[in-house]
């Protein structure tokens, strides 16, 4: 059936015209003996309109055979020794890079998987949407300002205007994923790559982002190749799936087909993958580890030339948390809502109000020099692992670094023989510990965080989104390792997630947040089950309508 466009050939069929092919592509990094054989003579094609999706495990090749559309890979490090990737006719792999620069950002654009990194720390949310329209279309001033509103709006980034000039740190997780969708679209491309557009975000958000993107395509003919780990996003989006593993493309075929009746044993083994149990049963004579009254994080907002004090983000407000040992405390909501500071403020990393108890002892009222011995047995594991792991230090020495400060009487030895344990736990080899985090896949990073925080045998884990950026596979692996950890060593646990399917299978208690307020509060199994307030419903309802969806494309 013919579909009208915004674009040329108006009268071109989904998938009928080819927009992209790509051609027994491989990616190698480095040379000779050593090299590694990131992707193997893959082969798929993309037609205008139509969503193609990448899926497979972390590590399988999905965003390298992504980047290597815009060649985006670290050259010369990385080769191509075959291959064509024809965009429109032409070999963008033979193109020059003064004609490929005319095509990136604006005919085809990227979404990458994580915002931190690609959003520049020194330029302000304004600047950098309104930058990609500046040199593609020319467009500045009042014109490129009203069209940042229009985009950051269209997205659900709230209060728009006033995020005009925040920068990046200065928005949640979420949020910068959301800028990252705005820029992309900025200048409606004929192809969007998106690399895990929906990883950082919340159920009720991802559900919008969603929509958009599949209203944008019909409206602007544009066509995607969604790279995902989430089964849910791909029934709902895709028309066609290549499924990937070691580099290979092992199953491809329309999502009907490949959801109904998998041939391949990895694609039944990925479409049966999913976190599964429950938490070990509550101990209520369980001794407290963390708790805090009343606690509050207010940022102020000053404005003017002397730069007054008119008002407060109240970013925490009022929140009473108790963690019992061996226990998991889930913090769950939409980006913004306080998450990531509550977890921040338990931790004393930033400043609160409200008194903080660590096994007894008030911790919330000393300095940085006084709070050194508690970190050994309190850690946390950031949401974006990319950012939060140096590129200048090698995984060894990313894993050691608390143990030359905690534990300074061990030997080298001792230390890389506990560094290779705390890495074979969270299912990285230990004989890479010597790479640098580049050459890890994303999902392969969050693990060697996870590693990080393991090493020094903690008592109190904050666990910020730690499975966003893994596919299921894996985040059924790391949910059944985190509770075997927290059986083995009795380990605490405050476990902030948008991902309601992984704190069902983790928490004993939840701890529903929306604008730096508790709006519910309980054990897990009365939340999930009889949830009180609207907003818990509207939560639930958005998270389990994906997983229904997965579940029904498996069983129908």
């Amino acid at each position: 059936m013919a579909t009208e466009g915004t674009k040329t050939n108006k009268d071109a069929t989904r998938g009928g015209e080819k927009l992209l092919t790509v051609k027994d592509l491989s990616v190698d990094f480095g040379k000779g003996g050593g090299a590694v054989h990131a992707v193997k003579n893959i082969s798929f094609d993309i037609g205008k309109k139509e969503t193609v999706a990448l899926v497979g495990e972390s590590g399988s090749g999905k965003t390298v055979s992504a980047l290597s559309i815009l060649r985006l890979l670290p050259y010369p490090a990385a080769s191509h020794p075959s291959g064509e990737i024809l965009y429109k006719g032409q070999d963008l792999l033979k193109m020059r890079q003064s004609d490929l620069r005319k095509i990136r950002g604006d005919e085809i654009s990227m979404i990458f998987q994580e915002p931190m990194t690609s959003l520049n720390p020194l330029h302000t949310i304004e600047k950098q949407v309104a930058e990609v329209m500046t040199i593609h279309q020319g467009i500045s001033g009042k014109a490129a300002q009203a069209r940042v509103l229009e985009l950051l709006d269209a997205v659900g980034i709230d209060n728009p205007k006033e995020r005009l000039n925040s920068y990046p740190h200065q928005l949640s997780g979420g949020q910068r994923q959301r800028v990252m969708i705005a820029m992309a679209l900025a200048n409606d491309p004929d192809l969007l790559i998106a690399d895990e557009p929906t990883t950082a975000l919340d159920v009720t958000i991802q559900a919008q982002i969603l929509d958009l993107l599949l209203r944008l395509r019909e409206k602007l003919d544009m066509a995607m190749l969604l790279i995902t780990h989430d089964l849910g996003v791909v029934r709902k989006m895709a028309d066609r799936v290549c499924v990937m593993t070691n580099g290979e493309i092992v199953e491809h075929g329309p999502t009907k087909q490949i959801f109904k009746a998998p041939k391949h044993a990895y694609t039944k083994h990925l479409l049966a993958s999913e976190p599964k149990g429950r938490p070990p049963k509550a101990n209520p004579d369980a001794p407290v580890i963390l708790e805090a009254d009343d606690l509050k994080v207010w940022f102020p907002i000053r404005r003017g030339f002397l730069r007054r004090t008119v008002g407060y983000i109240k970013a925490v407000d009022g929140v009473d948390v108790v963690v019992p040992d061996g226990q998991t405390v889930g913090v769950v909501g939409e980006s913004g809502s306080g998450k990531t500071t509550l977890g921040l403020a338990l931790l004393r990393l930033i400043s609160s109000e409200g008194p903080v108890v660590y096994l007894g002892d008030r911790i919330d009222g000393l300095e940085s020099k006084q709070m050194r011995p508690f970190r050994r047995q309190m850690q946390i594991v950031f949401q974006d692992p990319y950012g939060s792991l140096s590129p200048r230090l090698s995984v060894s020495q990313i894993v050691e670094e608390g143990l030359l400060v905690q534990k300074r009487g061990l030997s080298a030895e001792e230390r890389r023989a506990r560094v290779s344990k705390a890495l074979k736990e969270v299912g990285i080899d230990p004989a890479t510990q010597d790479r640098y985090p580049h050459e890890f896949s994303g999902g392969q990073r969050q693990r060697i965080a996870i590693a990080r925080a393991l090493v020094l045998e903690p008592k109190f884990l904050v666990l910020d989104e730690p499975t966003s950026a893994l596919d299921v596979s894996v985040q059924a692996q790391i949910v059944d390792l985190l509770r075997d950890l927290q059986k083995r060593y009795s380990l605490a646990y405050l476990f902030i997630s948008h991902d309601l399917k992984v704190v069902r299978a983790l928490a004993n208690s939840i701890i529903v947040m929306r604008d730096g307020k508790v709006v519910e509060q309980g054990p897990a199994d009365t939340v999930f089950e009889n949830p009180q307030t609207d907003y818990t419903k509207a939560l639930l309802a958005a998270a389990f309508e994906l997983e229904a969806t997965g579940a029904e494309a498996v069983s129908s």
